[in-house]
């Protein structure tokens, strides 16, 4: 499963696309955002990639859940987004 790392200054059409191209080959990918920030770009990717993709017939569901990572040493709370196909 691709993993894409979100950050507050990442482009949601970007993402949308990164989205999209993982989706038409894995059926699943997984974003990672820590703050409020980069989760608003995450979301706002998701949604930008479901029109990507709804002419191919595809629908996207998002399962989201925390997710813990380390950062400079510290442990920090992050949401994981998965983003799968639904036909």
């Amino acid at each position: 499963m691709e993993n894409l790392k979100i950050s507050s200054k990442s482009s949601p059409n970007a993402i949308a696309g990164a989205i999209a191209g993982t989706i038409k080959e894995q059926k699943r990918a997984e974003l990672k955002a820590i703050g409020a920030g980069a989760l608003n770009q995450a979301i706002k990717g998701i949604a930008i990639a479901r029109g990507f993709v709804a002419p191919l017939g595809i629908d996207l569901i998002c399962i989201p859940a925390f997710d813990e990572v380390i950062i400079d040493g510290k442990e920090k709370t992050g949401i994981k987004l998965i983003v799968e196909a639904r036909n």
